[in-house]
């Protein structure tokens, strides 16, 4: 058993699906499952079921990953020491707002998996939260929406979309539907945060009014989405988006939250890591958990 073969093994595992464990690698797609396929003969076992829709891991797969993280943290740990170092004992994470449950399960996986190591939360600005991960001061940071272009010693590796609630009165008889059109808000203002704060969450909002056949009314100035949500809450016909991460936390009676008819509304994010070293620990696992299963030409074969 090598450590390369462990490594490959490891990546498959957290992206489950070849192609992205190879961009993550820097390798090509046919030496990860090379080096995957000579691990499962040297273990006499099957560690990944792969169907032309999915790849997953079996129980043997399962039973290894702890154990290979372990040898892998080791080797780390080696390598620090004899240059001198200490091992890594924190992870430096940028967080977004909206994460809610997802970070729960970041937290809970590093106390399962990795309980020596403290997950330390940064929540930055965009552009102060990638140039602190570019220098080192974060270990890895999330970023929604689209991928920047001026980042060139940095990888962003997509997770789950963020899904976008409508909120608006509870008493407004749009809040009886159970889902909504855009084009039933354009009579309504819209109060958003401004773009400086959040070009991507602005311009997918706007984007698909228009898309609706609308330009929104302009509402008052955001402030915070505490202040928005109370101004709701009073009945003033307006409306706002708010992540359903977040919504399903709120306890607001005055306040309805619906979700937009089909194809909805959602903002991609990615976890942006430096490049030239994996995601530290399980937290790319635990992110990728919710995408939706690869093509069939998009892994191994």
């Amino acid at each position: 058993m090598e450590l390369r073969q462990l490594r490959c093994f490891v990546a498959v595992a957290e992206e489950l699906h070849f192609g992205r464990a190879a961009e993550r690698l820097l390798l090509g797609q046919p030496a990860v499952s090379q080096q995957i396929r000579r691990l499962e003969r040297e273990l006499k076992a099957e560690l990944f079921d792969r169907s032309p829709r999915h790849v997953r891991l079996t129980r043997a797969g399962e039973l290894l990953l702890p154990a290979a993280r372990r040898v892998l943290d080791a080797e780390q740990a080696a390598r620090a020491a004899v240059a001198g170092r200490s091992a890594p004992e924190e992870v430096r994470l940028g967080t977004i707002t909206g994460l809610g449950e997802l970070l729960d399960r970041i937290l809970d996986a590093y106390q399962q998996d990795a309980p020596a190591i403290r997950v330390e939360l940064h929540a930055l600005p965009v552009a102060e939260r990638l140039a602190a991960l570019a220098d080192g001061r974060l270990d890895a940071a999330f970023v929604r929406g689209a991928i920047p272009d001026h980042s060139p010693g940095l990888r962003f590796l997509p997770v789950r979309p963020e899904t976008l609630l409508i909120a608006l009165p509870a008493r407004h008889p749009l809040a009886e539907r159970a889902e909504l059109d855009l084009a039933d808000l354009a009579a309504l203002p819209l109060r958003l945060t401004t773009r400086r704060h959040h070009p991507a969450l602005v311009d997918l909002v706007l984007a698909a009014c228009r898309d609706a056949g609308f330009t929104p009314v302009p509402g008052p100035a955001l402030g915070t989405l505490q202040d928005a949500l109370a101004a709701i809450g009073t009945g003033t016909p307006m409306w706002t988006v708010v992540y359903a991460a977040n919504a399903e936390m709120m306890r607001l009676p005055r306040v309805a939250f619906r979700p937009v008819r089909s194809p909805g509304l959602s903002l991609p994010t990615a976890l942006a890591v430096r490049r030239g070293g994996p995601p530290p620990g399980p937290l790319l696992s635990v992110c990728r958990a919710g995408l939706p299963a690869p093509g069939v030409d998009d892994h191994d074969s």
